[in-house]
């Protein structure tokens, strides 16, 4: 939707909201001129019902206020007497309109300076699971999102497993796009399987200033920029869109800003003409090809490998006695390399000048691959580029996609929103996402740049690590719950503080209560 048709929406749904409740206002000894004011009227409502007047801005938080319009419901109905079990279900089953018959229909009395206690089980109940969902979605939309590592493709540093917690405000929190759809799930609906929003009501991008910008080798959740998936258990639909909060969360590792120059080298990052300097935690990882100087059990195998901190997989390589490793670090491949049983390792790395098709920008004139890529400019807002054939393809879904122009060509002209161009100014930052596990990760190399308006947030703490190849607590990874993502040396756990804090705060609850209640 528009700006201007998200106007005139809002005007509506004040006037439907005026005609809906002025002899609601005016029994509350209001006027009933103010139930059709715009802000002012929810200004009012919360004095009427006896509720903080701050709600109201919850009233303006996409996702937030269809939680609490409920609330509203039914807050007004019991400002007039109606407590009962059938009332709350009445408010909330009717969307609201219940209102409209004690409005026009009925002949009720304001209870003015009314209990906020519930009159009844049910009501109690209600009123405490959907505050509960307000406060949560809150804390999910604006302030920390937990995440799951799915893959592994940062393995050394997330494992597959890791549940993180999120910041939102390091990098600042976006407001929701989709104002329509289900608190703190994301595109899809669990067990369901269905859409999780209503499409068509989006809201700009808009994002609250962070307190940091994001730097190199930052871990950085985002929007996977090419989704086009239906939900995350279907297969890919090329037509079908996707609003942007909406899309597939990814995690990897910015290892280009904006302003850069990006090149691949071999495997190895090089930015602005110097190979990129991982944080200590951060391990390199290419595939290879191990062979055995004898017949060797895969079994045996596996444990060999796990002996060597290698630990992503084995798989059967090109000959029938030789094993794929997918994600083997430098120094892991230079001390297996000595053991008495291995006859040769192979680094399963692509030429320079092969060209992959599937990696970016997927053109024949770039013959780029995984272990050799670029050099690619990192573009950054206010910044200019010449703009011409050869170029185009780079920055080709930037200008028509992310920035939203007509893109045309015509021989060799290139025209912007029906305007013969030959260079182009960037609206926004952009950023290079790649994984350490460089021959098994999805990132970048395969789909190009992300932009800011993609940006999620700040992994900042494992919660929870869970081993699938475990057996019983063996399953849970001890050493890593309630660690820190970022930092040096050995993560360092923060269990036995939390839970320290957690009792101390139970027992100082419990004390003030006593207190209180014998006060």
């Amino acid at each position: 939707m528009t700006l201007m048709q998200w106007f005139i929406f809002f005007l509506a749904i004040q006037v439907l909201h005026g005609l809906s409740t002025w002899k609601l206002y005016a029994k509350a000894g209001r006027q009933p001129w103010e139930a059709f004011v715009p802000i002012y009227n929810a200004v009012v409502l919360m004095k009427i019902i006896n509720r903080p007047k701050w709600w109201t801005i919850l009233l303006f938080v996409p996702i937030v206020n269809l939680i609490l319009f409920p609330v509203i419901w039914v807050e007004t109905a019991r400002s007039f007497g109606k407590n009962s079990t059938m009332d709350t279900l009445l408010a909330i089953v009717t969307l609201g309109f219940y209102n409209v018959y004690l409005n026009y229909a009925t002949d009720v009395k304001y209870i003015e300076g009314r209990s906020l206690h519930p009159k009844s089980e049910f009501g109690d109940w209600v009123s405490s699971i959907l505050f509960a969902i307000v406060a949560a979605t809150l804390v999910h939309t604006y302030f920390m999102q937990p995440f799951t590592i799915p893959t592994s493709s940062l393995e050394k540093t997330l494992l597959v497993g890791d549940f993180l917690l999120v910041s939102k405000i390091h990098y600042g929190a976006r407001t929701p796009m989709t104002t329509i759809g289900a608190p703190m799930v994301h595109d899809t609906i669990p067990v369901a399987k269905v859409k999780s929003y209503v499409p068509n009501f989006e809201l700009p991008y808009f994002r609250i200033p962070g307190f940091e910008s994001i730097e190199q080798n930052d871990i950085v959740v985002f929007n996977w920029p090419v989704d086009t998936l239906y939900n995350m258990y279907k297969p890919a639909d090329k037509s079908y869109y996707k609003p942007i909060d909406k899309r597939t969360n990814y995690v990897k590792r910015c290892v280009a800003n904006p302003g850069d120059s990006l090149e691949v080298r071999d495997g190895y990052v090089y930015i602005n003409g110097k190979q990129n300097a991982l944080p200590d935690r951060a391990k390199v990882q290419f595939s290879y090809e191990i062979s055995f100087k004898r017949n060797i059990q895969p079994n045996n195998i596996y444990a060999l490998l796990n002996r060597y901190d290698i630990t992503d997989g084995l798989g059967y390589g090109s000959t029938r006695d030789s094993y794929l490793i997918p994600a083997a670090t430098d120094d892991a491949i230079n001390r297996l390399k000595n053991h008495p049983d291995v006859a040769n390792i192979v680094v399963l790395k692509d030429s320079l000048n092969r060209r992959d098709p599937s990696i970016f920008p997927r053109h024949e004139q770039y013959s780029w691959n995984n272990d050799f890529f670029g050099p690619l400019y990192i573009p950054e807002a206010g910044k200019t580029v010449a703009l011409n054939l050869e170029v185009l393809p780079l920055y080709k879904r930037i200008i028509s996609v992310y920035e939203g122009h007509n893109l045309q060509v015509n021989g060799t002209e290139i025209s912007i929103d029906g305007k013969v161009v030959s260079e182009y100014t960037f609206k926004q930052d952009y950023y290079w996402m790649m994984g350490d596990n460089r021959h098994n990760s999805l990132d970048s190399r395969s789909w190009g740049f992300v932009p800011f308006d993609h940006v999620v947030g700040k992994p900042v703490f494992v919660w929870m690590s869970w081993d699938t190849n475990g057996k019983g607590f063996s399953k849970i990874r001890w050493e890593r719950l309630f660690t820190t993502v970022g930092g040096s040396g050995k993560p360092v756990s923060y269990l036995i503080p939390f839970f320290v804090v957690l009792f101390g705060w139970i027992g100082f609850s419990k004390w003030r209560k006593r207190k209180s209640a014998n006060s």
